[in-house]
């Protein structure tokens, strides 16, 4: 069995579908589909079974996911290691982070690097999605938890203050109270947020009344008046339309984490990255 059929098995098994793992694996429907009908042919066992919900793994298909998989992390660490030992400062490096932070952390960083190496193309891909360094879904990630796998060279890179911003037009809310006003939340379906547990409680008689997962999207919605909203202060210092309110207390801040896997740690390219964003936080994160 090849390498290639193995990804394509185990981008189905993943997926559930065929459209699922043809977007996965950036190529079309009716390849995939092609891919896995000659796989099955070549091997004389059907490894999924359809159903209306899907493609599910048969007896067979489940006797060799493990193995499928142990193949898959010999490949991708084959591919890592000869990645990291890449000494050209050219070709693509692949960024991932919090939307607020490749909105707001990220652009001046990318600017000074793009200058300093033209011939590295930088991918930034944002959202509430962790990548997986180890399959190199990203090279570089950014965090507000650790990484907990021993692979990951991991560096905590500052102290990610944060603070209590509304409306300019707004009125100061009590602190301690919060009657007759709202409150801009977090989806925490995501994980803990103390600083959104801190907002609750220093403003108790105030109505949450909006939830988002994007603090983008919360600072604008807190520049519409729509409520009170915590927000880094990266984020919220840069968003026009609202004021940091002066309070007895502040919200709990939260470390950020850079980590990336250990056999890329030789990638110039990686270390030139490395290299421009600690010179940039040291100088201007406070």
């Amino acid at each position: 069995m090849e390498w290639s059929d193995v990804r394509i098995f185990l981008a189905i098994a993943r997926s559930g579908t065929l459209g699922g793992a043809a977007r996965v694996l950036q190529t079309s429907h009716p390849t995939v589909g092609r891919r896995l009908r000659a796989l099955e042919e070549a091997i004389g066992h059907t490894l999924f079974q359809r159903t209306a919900d899907g493609l599910v793994l048969t007896e067979e298909g489940h006797g060799i996911i493990a193995l499928a998989e142990q193949m898959e992390e010999g490949a991708l660490a084959m591919e890592r290691r000869l990645a990291g030992q890449g000494q050209n400062l050219k070709g693509n490096l692949r960024i991932s982070s919090a939307d607020w932070f490749g909105s707001y952390v990220l652009p001046p960083i990318l600017a000074d690097f793009s200058s300093a190496y033209p011939n590295v193309d930088a991918e930034i891909l944002t959202g509430t999605r962790q990548f997986n360094l180890a399959q190199r879904e990203a090279d570089i990630a950014f965090r507000i938890v650790p990484f907990n796998t021993a692979d990951i060279v991991q560096r905590r890179l500052f102290k990610l203050e944060y603070g209590v911003y509304i409306a300019v037009a707004s009125p100061d809310p009590q602190y301690g109270d919060g009657t007759g006003f709202r409150l801009i939340t977090h989806d925490t379906s995501t994980g803990q947020f103390p600083d959104i547990d801190w907002l609750i409680e220093s403003f108790p008689n105030a109505r949450p009344v909006l939830r988002s997962n994007n603090r983008n999207v919360q600072g604008r919605m807190c520049r519409q008046g729509i409520g009170i909203a915590v927000l880094p202060r990266v984020v919220g210092n840069q968003t026009p339309g609202i004021r940091r309110l002066e309070l007895p207390t502040s919200p709990p801040a939260r470390d950020i984490w850079m980590g990336y896997h250990r056999d890329l740690r030789r990638l110039q390219r990686l270390r030139a990255f490395i290299s421009t964003v600690s010179n940039h936080l040291v100088s201007e994160i406070a």
